[in-house]
């Protein structure tokens, strides 16, 4: 079977420990043609991930200022057969020939995306969504993008990112 380049991904972010919103926005993603997933930390805990191995999604974790178990994390990614791939406190992906960053920590990002070394630089922690075009030192643009809080922490809208790494484009989705 061939493997599918990931075109479109879901972005999402500061699911604390709430599985529920998080295999939401998952499935909606997969049903829109994404095969890939982002979460930009502040997961906490193992089950709020487990829910996502029925998803033919591959999953990428960065943990976040809230911890919870990294230990945990990591021993459910090595069990995952390559389904989840816990990076720690920072990732640089390659999905469908796109440099992404991710990092929980948006003043991190935003340096990050000023460099221009990536075509996308994904954060969390505000709990509230944004995508920008942040012009970066090669004259050019990096996207920034922020899907805000998926499990709508603190009254903030439970939103995640529907992005799509062919055409560059980003949608703002809310649960």
């Amino acid at each position: 079977m061939p493997v599918r380049v990931p075109l479109k991904i879901c972005i999402a972010s500061d699911s604390h420990d709430r599985a529920d919103p998080l295999r939401a926005a998952a499935q909606a993603a997969a049903r829109a043609g994404a095969t890939a997933l982002i979460h930009c930390g502040d997961v906490i805990g193992t089950n709020t991930l487990r829910p996502l191995e029925a998803l033919a999604l591959t999953a990428h974790v960065v943990h976040g200022n809230n911890l919870g178990d990294p230990l945990a994390l990591a021993r459910l990614a090595a069990a995952s057969a390559g389904r989840l791939h816990y990076h720690g406190a920072e990732v640089e992906l390659v999905l469908a020939g796109r440099r992404i960053y991710v990092t929980h920590f948006p003043h991190q990002a935003h340096g990050m995306a000023c460099t221009g070394e990536y075509d996308l630089v994904c954060c969390g922690h505000s709990h509230a969504a944004a995508m920008t075009q942040q012009p970066n030192i090669r004259g050019e643009r990096t996207w920034l993008v922020n899907p805000g809080t998926v499990a709508g922490i603190g009254g903030a809208p439970a939103t995640w990112i529907l992005g799509d790494l062919e055409r560059m484009s980003f949608e703002i989705h809310t649960l």
